[in-house]
């Protein structure tokens, strides 16, 4: 039996994957930066479906990011298991650095950190040695001082386990297979068949991005050269390939002997990238000693068929279709992301009510924890909805829908009230400044008998435009739909303008002029791509 596997296995804003497998199980690990909770975990039987179980940062404590920049915070974390335990590594770049957590299930509670003193850098991973040591490796500058702005070394140096505490000596064993290259980072440790291999990435998190590799029969090296680096990139294939940026990768091996490698890569629209960087699988092979990533191939392909027996999860984290009546909820999914610290009074969920996001001041244009509950945008065309009731919109209040790349860069639809008028706006956010594309009465409450309102934002086509629409549904049975603005471009929302390393999310949206104590209610929220 097999089954077939469909690039990006998780799709949308999953960079920086890390794998590992236990048995029969496989785990995979993202980035999050400034999103909380942070680092996902993701669980499949088959490679090729996947579930969210969890969340490695899931308390404050775990996880601090105040202030912290939408591309800071949690950086590329490594997932490994040995002898009954999970262990989590991961680097903090707006407080504490490097650190690990650890967890006999992967679902969680996980540890609170244990931040490493001496462990310079950024991308650490683990590496459990057959005597049962355990080996830090990770990236920092070129300890004789960079000749130029990414000249990094790979570093190795051993951790005691019991008191978590970097021992002995440092070693810089590797900056790069190629003369002069750029930032060798996400570097991953594995042993087969008496080598050592160091895999890494190289040339940044861009267009030049790629998977490299060396070995030696010593961990601590010296490692040698594979004369046919890079093993994985798509740097050569020309700036209007549909599939760039790829690299960043990690290795696993199946119960049935099979190599697997995941990976990171972009798939922009007309030269623009909104999702962020997504995680892809490629099959591989070993010969002469090294790894061969899709034989025959030599870069990614839509379809990958893998020797295991499908297995479907209850909830695919790639499901096309997803809605939410907050109502029925006792808590909400393992999917949904907020910003920074939110606090335990962000949001509350009542059984026939819904959703009530607490009206704060801090705004998504700050480095703050704005009022935000938000899911990743998944498809390069779809459409998300909100289910808002307006009673609760009085004078200096404002909720609605967010699509969000940045504080800096991002598109808010918004209700508000002026006087007895309902109003909606759509506000159209870059280099953090506000332009009100739309603004809209909706009309008389009285008159509509107004109680609820919801709000459509769609994204779709291939020109990176949006849509927006409402309806409004009032007491009387009384419906009105209009659309608020539409053939509106968002390529500032990608990458390419918004620089930094994330993609959208999109989300509800609560906001007041100053500090009060109500809500904003949501009855429902879905998402679906097109």
């Amino acid at each position: 039996m097999s089954v077939k596997a469909i690039n990006p296995i998780l799709p949308g804003f999953y960079p920086d994957p890390s794998i590992c497998a236990v048995g029969e199980d496989f785990y995979i690990v993202n980035s999050t930066f400034s999103y909380f909770p942070g680092l996902p975990v993701l669980h499949s039987k088959d490679l090729a479906h996947w579930e969210q179980i969890g969340n490695v940062m899931e308390r404050e404590s775990q996880l601090p990011l105040k202030e912290s920049g939408h591309s800071q915070g949690l950086f590329a974390p490594t997932i490994r298991y040995h002898e009954g335990t999970f262990y989590v590594i991961c680097t903090n770049v707006s407080f504490g650095g490097n650190y690990v957590v650890t967890a006999k299930d992967p679902a969680g509670p996980w540890s609170e950190p244990y931040y490493l003193k001496g462990a310079d850098g950024i991308d650490p991973s683990l590496f459990f040695d057959d005597d049962g040591k355990c080996y830090y490796i990770g990236t920092h500058p070129n300890p004789e001082g960079c000749k130029y702005n990414g000249d990094y070394y790979i570093w190795i140096r051993e951790l005691d386990l019991d008191k978590m505490e970097l021992v002995g000596e440092t070693y810089n064993v590797w900056n790069g297979a190629m003369k002069n290259i750029v930032w060798p980072e996400g570097p991953h440790l594995y042993k087969k068949d008496g080598w050592y291999y160091i895999m890494n990435a190289e040339g940044g998190t861009g267009p030049e991005h790629a998977v490299t590799i060396c070995r030696s029969k010593n961990l601590l090296g010296p490692y040698e050269n594979n004369f046919c680096n890079p093993i994985l990139t798509h740097r050569h294939l020309g700036k209007d390939y549909p599939i760039k940026y790829v690299g960043h990768a990690d290795l696993v091996e199946t119960v049935n002997g099979e190599w697997y490698m995941v990976m990171l890569a972009v798939r922009p629209l007309e030269g623009y990238t909104t999702m962020g960087r997504e995680t892809f699988l490629a099959k591989v092979t070993w010969e002469n000693g090294w790894p061969v990533v899709n034989p025959g191939v030599g870069m990614l392909t839509k379809e990958v068929e893998i020797n295991l027996p499908s297995w479907e999860p209850e909830e695919n984290c790639a499901a096309v279709q997803r809605t939410y009546d907050f109502g029925k909820l006792e808590q909400l999914g393992h999917e949904f992301l907020t910003l920074r610290n939110p606090g335990e009074s962000l949001y509350c969920l009542e059984a026939g009510k819904g959703l009530g996001l607490e009206f704060r001041k801090e705004t998504l244009k700050e480095k703050a924890s704005p009022a935000y509950v938000s899911v990743r945008q998944q498809h390069h065309s779809f459409q998300a909805s909100a289910l808002l009731q307006t009673k609760e919109l009085t004078e200096g209040k404002r909720a609605g829908i967010a699509l969000m790349q940045s504080n800096e860069y991002h598109l808010r639809t918004e209700l508000l009230r002026s006087g007895e008028q309902l109003q909606a706006e759509v506000i159209l956010c870059e280099k953090g400044q506000d332009q009100v594309v739309s603004s809209i009465v909706l009309g008389d409450l009285q008159r509509i008998y107004c109680d609820k309102a919801e709000i459509m934002l769609k994204v779709q086509g291939l020109n990176a435009s949006v849509e927006v629409s409402y309806a409004l549904e009032g007491q009387a049975q009384r419906t009105e739909k209009a659309v608020l603005c539409k053939d509106l471009d968002i390529r500032a929302l990608s990458t390419e303008v918004a620089g930094g390393f994330v993609g959208c999310t999109v989300g509800m949206y609560a906001v007041a002029n100053q500090e009060c104590q109500e809500r904003a209610w949501f009855e429902c929220f879905a998402y679906q791509g097109l």
